[in-house]
Formats: C-alpha cells, sequence, structure tokens
C-alpha cells in the first residue's frame, strides 16, 4: 500500500520514490481516461449541393473578359466561393444557395475526368443534385436556327466507330464511317456499346422544355442577316427553345453530308427515337461518369439535363464549300457565339432558380418522373 512505509534490502525506506512515481503517473493516466472517453474527432460534413451546372470551356478568366461558358454564371449567380479541384480541370465554383458550376475542359477525355473528380470528392454532397450541361453547340438547320436552344433526351457518341478514307468509300455506301463489329454503313441490327447511347430522363427533360418554352431569346438583323444564307426548315427562324437530341463527338466535323450522317446516326442508335438536333464534343464523357457515380451511389443520373444553345450551323451557307465554311468556324468567331451563350444562360438559369426556389419540393422528387423513358 502507498499509504504504509516500505523498505528496500538495504532498510532504506523508499515510501517517498513511490509517492514521487505516483505523482507522474496519475495526471498522465487521468489524461489517458478522458481521451478515451471523448468522441473520436468527426470529420468536417459535406457540402449539400442542389444544382450542378456543367460548362465545357472558358476563354480566359472565369470573369472579367470575353465570355465562355462559365463566365456568366459565376458573374451573374454571384459563384464566389472557389474550390480547388486538383484532380480535375478547373476549380469549381459555388455560392451559398447551394448553386455549383464546373468546368470541364473540351473533349469527352477532359470531361469524364473532371465530372469523376468531383463526383468522387468526399467535400461535397451530391447525391440529390441536379445536373444541367450548359454550353453552346453545331445546329441542325433542319431542327433549330441560330441562338436557340435544345433539351436532349438522347446522347449519341460519334466516335466510337470504324472509319475508312473518304477517297475508297465503296460507291453504294452514303458515309464511309460504320458502327463498331459491323461490315457497312448503317447494318442492322444496332448495337450500341456500352458508353455509346444516352437515354436521358424525359419526363425531367419534358419538364424543363415546358417550363423554358416561353423564355424570350434576342434576335437581332446581325442573326437575321446570316440566316437568309442557309436552307432548312428551322434556318430562318427567330431563336427559339425546342427538344432535340444531340451528336457527341471530339471530331470537329463540318459541312452538309457530315450533317446528313449525323441526322441517321442518331436515328439508327435510337431506333428511330431521337431526332438530331445539335453537335458537340463532351457530353458522352460527362454522362459516362454520371452513369458511373450513379451506380456508386455518389449522385442520380435521373436528375441530369443536357442544354444545348447553337453558336453556329454544322453545314455550309448557300453557295460555299464545306472547307471554305469551317475555315471561319473558330471558338470566339462563330456566327452566333455569344447570343447562343446569353441563350445557355436565360434558358438554363431558369430551371436553376426554380429548382433552389422549390428545393425541398425538388429534393424529395424529381419533377417529371411520372413520364417514361424514351
Amino acid at each position: 500500500m502507498w499509504g504504509a512505509t516500505d523498505w528496500n534490502a538495504d532498510g532504506v525506506a523508499y515510501y517517498g520514490n513511490m509517492q514521487k512515481t505516483a505523482c507522474r503517473i496519475l495526471p498522465l493516466l487521468c489524461i489517458a481516461l478522458i481521451a478515451f472517453s471523448l468522441p473520436a474527432t468527426a470529420k468536417p460534413r459535406a457540402i449539400p449541393v442542389k444544382v450542378v451546372v456543367v460548362a465545357m470551356f472558358e476563354l480566359g478568366e472565369d470573369t472579367g473578359d470575353k465570355p465562355g461558358e462559365l463566365q456568366y454564371w459565376v458573374e451573374r449567380d454571384k459563384l464566389d466561393r472557389v474550390f480547388a479541384l486538383p484532380a480535375g480541370y478547373h476549380a469549381v465554383r459555388m455560392n451559398g444557395d447551394g448553386e455549383m458550376a464546373v468546368l470541364t475542359g473540351q473533349g469527352t477525355a477532359h470531361a469524364a475526368a473532371t465530372i469523376m473528380a468531383l463526383g468522387l470528392d468526399p467535400r461535397f454532397d451530391l447525391s440529390h443534385a441536379y445536373w444541367i450541361v450548359a454550353g453552346i453547340a453545331g445546329g441542325n438547320p433542319e431542327r433549330v436556327s441560330l441562338g436557340s436552344a435544345a433539351w436532349a433526351h438522347w446522347v449519341v457518341d460519334g466516335d466510337l466507330g470504324y472509319e475508312i478514307d473518304a477517297r475508297e468509300i465503296p460507291a453504294e455506301w452514303s458515309t464511309g464511317y460504320l458502327p463498331l463489329r459491323k461490315t457497312k454503313p448503317f447494318e442492322q441490327p444496332a448495337a450500341p456499346l456500352d458508353g455509346q447511347v444516352y437515354a436521358l430522363n424525359a419526363g425531367l427533360a419534358d419538364w424543363a422544355f415546358h417550363l423554358t418554352e416561353a423564355v424570350p431569346l434576342a434576335d437581332s438583323d446581325h442573326l437575321k442577316e446570316i440566316r437568309s444564307h442557309f436552307d432548312g426548315a428551322a434556318a430562318n427562324r427567330a431563336p427559339f427553345v425546342t427538344e432535340g437530341d444531340q451528336l457527341a463527338s471530339s471530331t470537329y466535323w463540318h459541312g452538309k453530308l457530315f450533317d446528313a450522317w449525323a441526322a441517321e446516326w442518331v436515328s439508327y442508335f435510337t431506333g428511330g427515337k431521337g431526332e438530331f438536333a445539335t453537335t458537340a464534343m463532351e457530353d458522352t464523357g460527362t454522362l459516362q461518369s454520371l452513369t458511373y457515380l450513379s451506380k456508386a451511389g455518389r449522385v442520380d443520373a435521373e436528375r441530369v439535363m443536357v442544354l444545348r444553345t447553337v453558336s453556329n450551323y454544322d453545314r455550309q451557307p448557300r453557295g460555299m464549300s464545306a472547307a471554305e465554311s469551317l475555315a471561319g468556324q473558330r471558338i470566339g468567331s462563330y456566327s452566333a457565339f455569344l447570343p447562343s451563350l446569353e441563350s445557355a444562360y436565360t434558358v438554363g438559369h431558369t430551371v436553376v432558380k426554380e429548382l433552389l426556389t422549390h428545393w425541398p419540393k425538388y429534393a424529395a422528387a424529381v419533377p417529371g418522373a411520372a413520364a417514361a423513358k424514351p
């Protein structure tokens, strides 16, 4: 007992030494007991995200210079909270309302990598987030006009395939581009590979369209003059909101013959249900990552929308060759570049505002969910 005097072999009391030792040990024991009784340090709570706007390119800075697809969202929605995304193309931005914007970079590879990096980032809770791809596109003048906005039901990949040089195409073929594992163009039955065709939530797309179909889109004498040189059922219409499907390809193609190929390619892979309206570069990469992230429980693939607005026609004007027309197709100098950026924000923001304003309703249930998938 520490309260009694003990003696060592030489008859010397060592009670004092034990008391000193106890004085040193007891505080350490108390600290250990207190630490053991405290709960483990809690991880920071993931930031709940309500809407993710997906933009693909920016011309310079995020604010204050000539805009790309991101800038209007940053400036007008005050996306002032910046989060570095080292595993992705660009930092993401948020505001205090739960709205986020991500910049993927151009092409399917950039898009797939960046969306996957964001989706796996533990800082963000994306489980109830709606995703809106809001970018510019080439447009089929049979379906859309310059400055118009199209909500997609279908996104079809235009890169996966066989191709032979145009100078060696058999006379009876309409194109030298073939579906993989086929021996001639558009050979039946169509057999899309994983990641080649995406059927978006049709009910959600219809809801977004009906919410925005009356949104006025600016027209101008400049656009009217450009439109007058093109043929097509919709070529000379003022800008409007519609539903139309997309062919996504990292190869920037151009010309009336490729336009005809794209229309048939989309119809072929969707069993005649898809109607080609716009062409873009990134969206199959974005949708591939979102599909996998949905399977992992990180996002909800039923909350994804694709909106593309027409910055230029995908074919040459009357009296010009495809090569001559392609020479003028450069980002920032498209015939309806700024109007298409304005349309992407104006139409897309209408949906974002509705979702944020009535968030408890839309967090619980996806609008238009009762509609059948395409």
